[in-house]
């Protein structure tokens, strides 16, 4: 098979010649965390958390979400916008840091033959945005059938350099908040961590900051004390916390050790409410598709054009326009505002009664369907065809890496069977 030849979309219905090699995935966790053991879990916990097979998207969808998500970050950095949003987000986004928020996730829909209505559109915008080592993992283990396939898999070499872009993400926030001595001990923080999918993950980060020298530790808040103008972890002081949690604000009082350390700026916190405020909460994707809106807060005219053309049409439902959203239902999908992972989101016409009093009574917003990215995963009459989203993994606007996430449903959800995390191949 020629590569340069290759349809993208075309490659996704009918390409499978290359696929997840299980062997070399178990050897490259049992070498980069040293436990064997880890890919046994995997497979027991998490049966769904990669798929078989990669999306390959064409160069031209990939360049347009770049130029997307640097128009994007270009409005949320003007001081019209940050007002507006910070004015009405939790106090704690509104305090001072300058720490960038490491793993942004911009979530896209995309075809991958780029043709007719529809075929593009940014979903939403994450922080603390899981998955992208445990892909960076995903790339060592790829076996191809065809060596003109074969030249798209990811050497050991650019895996290895990706890692350390990882690492040095991280040591540039902490550059960035404290530069007079190195970074020296991380916490990986979220509620249950063992308990938690992408709790793998946490070990892998934990082995790569190990392996660059820096002392890591995977903990619940609870083993967090604010302490002497210090935050500790079972005896450990704390330089840098990688926030993995949902409480974006952290308003939960689980979470005020974690909140006064970084209020007092005695550690620094990636990713970090503010970041969560100016770009993840689903409100500011009403701003950003409004024209009259972007007008007003002085976006040029391009980065209009750019924003209004990839993001799809997003409205706050209200009092005033439930009805009219009912009536129109079916062609909206509904999120909550800091919704994250798919949860209390649903399609319009999926919707019943008794969740519509839910949305109807506010919290929501009503985004313009976009369809999902098909791949094929198997072939003859048992052939199985998955939707697919496309995460572009970011940092200071600029994107490190991509992942699809395969599924079936109405959202990713890590339940479907040959569905979960794939690579992205970009295509001509």
């Amino acid at each position: 098979m020629n590569t340069e030849h290759i349809n993208a979309d075309n490659f996704n219905r009918e390409c499978f010649c290359i696929s997840l090699d299980d062997q070399a995935l178990a050897q490259t966790m049992a070498t980069d965390i040293g436990n064997p053991a880890l890919f046994d879990l995997v497979r027991d916990r998490l049966p769904s958390m990669f798929s078989a097979r990669p999306v390959v998207i064409p160069q031209a969808q990939v360049q347009r979400m770049a130029r997307l998500i640097s128009a994007l970050e270009s409005v949320v950095a003007l001081p019209s916008y940050r007002e507006e949003v910070l004015h009405r987000s939790d106090p704690i986004a509104r305090h001072p840091t300058r720490a960038k928020s490491v793993f942004m996730g911009y979530d896209f829909h995309v075809h991958a033959d780029a043709q007719g209505p529809g075929s593009f559109g940014l979903i939403e915008v994450n922080t603390n945005a899981g998955g992208a080592l445990l892909n960076a993992l995903l790339a060592r283990a790829q076996r191809a059938c065809c060596p003109e396939i074969e030249a798209w898999v990811p050497t050991a070499a650019q895996a290895d350099a990706l890692e350390a872009a990882f690492v040095a993400m991280f040591q540039n926030e902490w550059r960035l908040c404290q530069p007079s001595r190195p970074l020296q001990t991380v916490a990986i923080v979220d509620a249950s961590p063992r308990q938690q999918y992408l709790y793998p993950e946490f070990l892998l980060f934990q082995s790569l900051f190990k392996r660059h020298g820096v002392q890591a530790v995977i903990a619940d808040p609870a083993q967090l004390v604010w302490q002497g103008n210090k935050l500790w972890c079972d005896g450990v002081a704390i330089d840098l916390v990688y926030n993995r949690l949902t409480d974006f604000a952290l308003t939960d009082p689980a979470h005020d050790h974690l909140r006064e350390a970084y209020l007092q700026d005695a550690v620094v916190l990636t990713p970090h409410p503010q970041a969560h405020a100016l770009l993840a909460d689903k409100r500011n994707l009403a701003l950003l598709s409004n024209a009259d809106t972007l007008k007003a807060m002085g976006v040029p005219a391009d980065t209009q054009a750019v924003l209004l053309q990839g993001i799809p049409q997003t409205v706050v439902v209200t009092p005033d326009n439930a009805e009219q959203f009912w009536a129109q239902r079916k062609r909206y999908f509904f999120k909550p505002f800091a919704g994250y992972g798919g949860k209390a989101a649903y399609r319009g016409d999926k919707l019943t009664h008794r969740v519509w009093a839910e949305i109807a009574a506010g919290g929501y917003i009503a985004q313009a369907l976009v369809a999902p990215g098909e791949r094929t995963i198997s072939t003859g009459d048992a052939g199985q065809v998955l939707k697919f989203d496309v995460r572009n993994y970011v940092y200071n606007g600029q994107v490190q890496s991509l992942a699809a996430r395969l599924y079936q449903g109405q959202t990713t959800n890590f339940r479907t069977p040959g569905g979960g995390f794939a690579p992205v191949y970009v295509g001509p």
